[in-house]
């Protein structure tokens, strides 16, 4: 993809602080089809926007100094998990006094740091997000609430820096992987495996989740995702499988 192309998908506002590993990725999906370079461009942004930002509002890619609840309210995926958040991460993390959580594929999962305080877990909370708007969001909400936690724009392709960020932190480490995995693999077919078998060794443990009913008309879905669920029951120790709220959490561990 040359820079060109680049240049000309990230004229869109929710494209422009796109990691360009993640808009590489895109376009490569149809870079080989037989069709004009203009169609290329349509089919790349329309894969991209299924994957970052078809469930955004448009509002939170302007800078914000909202509230919480505000904030999470308006992506549909942390909108219909707010009613679970508490009981989710008792759930998840239980007695523990501390913890270091790395959120892979973040958004705004940020905003939700309030529920770790009412647990009363000490949480030092850093986010991995390709959303650079989302990025920024985050980052005003912990220097203005003065909270203990960042997110870092980078690329979840970039595995390498991926696993230094993890490795850097103190343990234990818990490593969230929220509705991120359908987002991978669309991009890159097997990656998500791959991250796995690498990030797994490095932490205590850690939750994937995703949807098992449609966002917006809660439909539930006929695709089990089988495929995952069979690759960590042959690599890993699972500690929790449950359903909350529209989606399925699986916690694991090396």
């Amino acid at each position: 993809m040359d820079n060109a192309i680049l240049a000309e998908i990230k004229k869109k506002r929710e494209f422009s602080q796109l990691p360009e590993k993640d808009i590489e990725l895109a376009y490569s999906q149809f870079e080989k089809r037989q069709v004009m370079e203009e169609e290329k461009i349509k089919l790349t942004k329309e894969l991209l926007r299924k994957l970052f930002s078809v469930f955004v509002s448009k509002k939170l890619l302007v800078l914000k100094n909202k509230e919480p609840e505000w904030i999470l309210r308006k992506h549909i995926s942390t909108r219909e998990r707010l009613p679970y958040y508490e009981k989710l991460y008792k759930r998840i993390l239980g007695n523990w006094e501390k913890a270091s959580i790395i959120d892979l594929g973040a958004g705004i999962n940020g905003f939700s740091y309030s529920f770790f305080k009412k647990i009363r877990i000490n949480v030092n909370y850093i986010g991995v997000e390709s959303v650079g708007q989302l990025v920024d969001l985050t980052n005003l909400h912990f220097k203005t609430k003065k909270l203990n936690g960042k997110s870092i724009h980078l690329s979840l392709f970039e595995k390498e820096k991926v696993l230094n960020i993890i490795k850097k932190e103190k343990k234990p480490k818990i490593v969230f992987m929220f509705k991120v995995i359908d987002a991978l693999e669309d991009l890159k077919r097997g990656y998500s495996k791959e991250l796995l078998l690498e990030i797994v060794p490095l932490v205590d443990k850690v939750i994937v989740s995703f949807a098992t009913k449609s966002l917006g008309n809660r439909q539930s879905f006929k695709v089990k995702r089988s495929w995952i669920l069979e690759f960590i029951k042959e690599n890993f120790n699972i500690l929790d499988n449950f359903e909350v709220g529209g989606e399925r959490y699986i916690v694991f561990e090396e």
